[in-house]
């Protein structure tokens, strides 16, 4: 059989319950590179079974991180890269588009942006986060994840809510990719816990260095940039991120369980004001003893 001439690169740690149903759709890539953090479970040896290169991957506990260190540091068989998580998987369809887009990309575009349906409690959500626009598909010497802060956030090593950045223009695949983030509640605790520790170093930076220009050349994502940094002013955000969530993007409508998701962004968003607040005292604490 025929392959896509197309290298897909999968960071993972501790994956071996996702990574099977992942690995499925993509059987028809020509080159599958999996980065390990040095996993514990049975993640190095299925992705050897299905004929994927493992490469271990240490962190240095700040920058950089697991996705951009494997842009730099790995001889990719082709130009053109997709990058997928373990929790995600692309659907039947995606195999003839990325073959079209990669034969013949548009004038120009050295990148694609893919949106993702999100599943929650076993349901994909078809309001609540949805769309949901990434950059995944690239020519991989012209692009990277941008850096949004140089501290020890305690988020792990794996980007959180970086975007890629390409030098040239992008377009939109048609195709769409299934994400399995959050299959229970505790999941979603636990990475969100990680999470806001990331979002409340990068509000910290962004309030020392509030002239820092916005790198991103996708215009939507630019304003949704600019909008969440004047969000950071605005009282009652936790009670903002839920009203957003379930009545403007509709997720009142993906019943229980959008109400439910909607309520646990709320518990992310109050996380991210009180650590941000924290760090905000400790930095004048800080400075007032310099």
């Amino acid at each position: 059989m025929n392959k896509v001439p197309i290298s897909v690169l999968i960071p993972v740690r501790n994956e071996a319950a996702n990574l099977p149903r992942c690995l499925d759709s993509i059987r028809w890539a020509d080159e599958i590179v999996v980065v390990d953090s040095n996993s514990e479970d049975e993640t190095a040896s299925i992705a050897r079974s299905y004929g994927a290169e493992v490469v271990q991957f240490q962190f240095n506990g700040t920058w950089p991180k697991k996705k951009n260190w494997a842009l730099e540091n790995i001889t990719f068989k082709h130009p053109w890269v997709f990058i997928l998580d373990a929790d995600e998987e692309l659907t039947p369809d995606a195999e003839q588009e990325f073959l079209s887009v990669i034969s013949k990309p548009e004038e120009g575009v050295v990148g694609y942006w893919i949106n993702r349906r999100f599943h929650f409690m076993g349901k994909w959500l078809k309001h609540a986060y949805y769309p949901s626009w990434n950059l995944r598909l690239f020519q991989h010497r012209l692009g990277r994840y941008e850096q949004l802060t140089a501290a020890a956030t305690a988020s792990g090593d794996n980007e959180v809510h970086e975007h890629v950045v390409v030098q040239g223009r992008t377009g939109k695949l048609k195709t769409e990719m299934n994400h399995y983030a959050f299959p229970s509640v505790e999941v979603f605790v636990e990475k969100h816990n990680r999470y806001s520790n990331w979002e409340a170093h990068v509000a910290l930076d962004q309030y020392l260095h509030a002239d820092r220009p916005v790198s991103l050349q996708d215009s939507g994502l630019r304003l949704r940039r600019r909008l969440k940094q004047l969000s950071h002013r605005l009282p009652f955000r936790p009670l903002l991120r839920f009203l957003y969530i379930y009545l403007w993007q509709r997720g009142i409508l993906d019943g229980r369980e959008g109400y439910y998701f909607a309520r646990l962004h709320a518990v992310y968003e109050f996380l991210c004001v009180a650590k941000t607040f924290e760090l905000k005292k400790k930095n004048a604490s800080t400075e007032s003893l310099s």
